[in-house]
């Protein structure tokens, strides 16, 4: 039998593919052994950290990338079941490499990996990752140059209750008004963790929070419905659930639980940029009580993000700073500018805090606190953070990518349009005295023929017409109409 082909399964950012097909446990051994000579031990590193979800494939995998890993002489600490964001708490708490083995919300005959450096700094295609894929190709082709032997140490670890209490420790809630939360898990990992850092379950003091559960179970098939949130049919039972128990709000965790969705006491979603652009000024006020001029404090956004999140800081006094969508492009351009948070409109959300990582646990702990600390309702708290129309972000599968593009921007010649192309396609209309403001977003998917439109205008109108015209500009091109 051939070996695998790695580029179909080591995508942008991490590595995804069906199991066993694509990804079984020599797939797993090679590319730990590949991590291990090409970023821990070529950087210095002192071992690396593996946590895996609950999917039935990830044990064995994680396992067998540890041997990979020990094989080169690198120490592995396995830490067992763990959130995405519970395995970057562990690189950054040990400074450590990482490798988190799940398949995030993809369906149940999917696994994954991503990894990471010590202090959970990304490693992404452009960053190590095409090396490593290189390498563990090679290996599992025989052609690769055998190191001298050399065997690691393999220890068993449990930093669920460190991980609690270190979030607790960000963001206190012991002092907001009694709230009732549903949280819907999805069968993923917020039903281990969510229990630890809202509830007792790892030994903390109690929070003033009823905890309503929906699919707690772990359960990598995941029998409810999928552990997506960004699909809206996946938050209905959530929505449901809110109402039924006149809830302060709901939180819907995705299934690696790095995301998290918020649902307001109407049972109304809240739009992620929303979310965003609440914790920016959150986390901008706690820079400058703490002393720091708010024109030095830095909030990330990538370009998808609502328009709102820029002005928000701009208001503030802050710095908005647009960059690229993707988890390793927003870190980097975090520690660049030592920004003290990021969001993205995909709900992942990073923190200065927490080594510039995602983590939709600490965004909830954010949300309950800013809702717990005054009387209003979310829906209230969040209206001043929805000024605009958005058409959500919509595919259309297209071949040839580019000619579409450019059709589009051909027909946005006659239209007083700034052009951006920091990702993809970006018109702005900046509009004025009767004249609304829009902007669009059209990027190429990095794995599939599709390409992804994005539309926000000042209103519903507007944003609907643009979305119309551009999306009919966009698949008649593809057709060859």
């Amino acid at each position: 039998m051939p070996p695998h082909t790695l580029s179909d399964v080591v995508k942008a950012y991490d590595v995804r593919g069906l199991v066993p097909e694509q990804l079984d446990v020599d797939v797993a051994w090679a590319l730990g052994a590949a991590f291990a000579e090409v970023v821990i031990t070529r950087e210095g590193g002192s071992g690396c950290v593996i946590g895996h979800d609950m999917r039935a494939t990830s044990p064995e995998l994680s396992r067998a990338f540890g041997a990979g890993v020990t094989s080169r002489g690198v120490d592995v600490t396995h830490i067992g079941l763990a959130s995405t964001d519970g395995l970057y708490f562990a690189s950054g708490h040990l400074d450590l490499a990482g490798a988190m083995f799940t398949a995030s919300h993809n369906p149940a005959a999917y696994n994954g990996i991503k990894l990471c450096r010590p202090g959970a700094a990304p490693v992404g295609l452009e960053s190590g990752l095409a090396d490593v894929r290189d390498l563990a190709q090679e290996l599992l082709e025989g052609t690769a140059e055998q190191p001298d032997e050399a065997t690691g140490t393999s220890e068993e670890g449990d930093l669920l209750a460190d991980y609690a209490a270190f979030l607790r420790g960000l963001v206190d809630l012991s002092r907001i008004r009694p709230l009732t939360v549903v949280v819907d898990a999805g069968n993923g990992m917020g039903g281990h963790t969510v229990p630890a850092v809202l509830g007792t379950g790892a030994g903390l003091p109690e929070l003033p929070l009823t905890v309503v559960p929906l699919y707690f179970e772990l359960d990598g098939t995941f029998p409810n419905h999928e552990a997506n949130p960004l699909e809206p049919e996946n938050l209905r039972d959530l929505q449901a659930a809110v109402l039924e128990h006149g809830a302060d709000l709901g939180l819907a965790f995705d299934g690696d639980a790095d995301r998290c969705f918020v649902v307001d006491e109407r049972g109304q979603p809240v739009s992620p940029s929303a979310i965003t652009a609440l914790i920016a000024t959150r986390e901008v006020a706690r820079e400058v009580a703490a002393g720091t001029p708010a024109s030095e404090v830095s909030v990330v956004h990538n370009v998808i993000t609502s328009a709102q999140v820029p002005e928000v800081l701009a208001a503030l006094g802050a710095r908005a700073v647009r960059t690229r969508v993707g988890h390793s492009f927003i870190k980097a351009e975090m520690a660049r500018e030592n920004a003290v948070f990021g969001g993205e409109h995909s709900a992942h959300y990073y923190f200065r805090d927490f080594w510039f990582a995602d983590t939709g646990m600490l965004a909830a702990m954010h949300t309950l606190a800013a809702l717990g600390e005054q009387s209003r309702p979310l829906s209230e708290i969040m209206s001043g953070y929805a000024a605009y129309a958005a058409s959500g972000e919509i595919n259309s599968t297209v071949v040839d990518q580019r000619a579409s593009t450019e059709a589009v921007r051909s027909w946005a010649a006659d239209k007083d349009v700034e052009v951006d192309e920091l990702d993809g396609l970006t018109l702005t209309h900046t509009g004025g005295d009767g004249d609304p403001m829009w902007w669009l977003n059209l990027r190429a998917s990095n794995t599939e023929p599709l390409l992804r439109l994005n539309v926000e205008a000042a209103d519903a109108v507007t944003m609907a017409a643009i979305r119309d015209d551009v999306l009919d500009v966009v698949r008649s091109t593809a057709r060859g109409d």
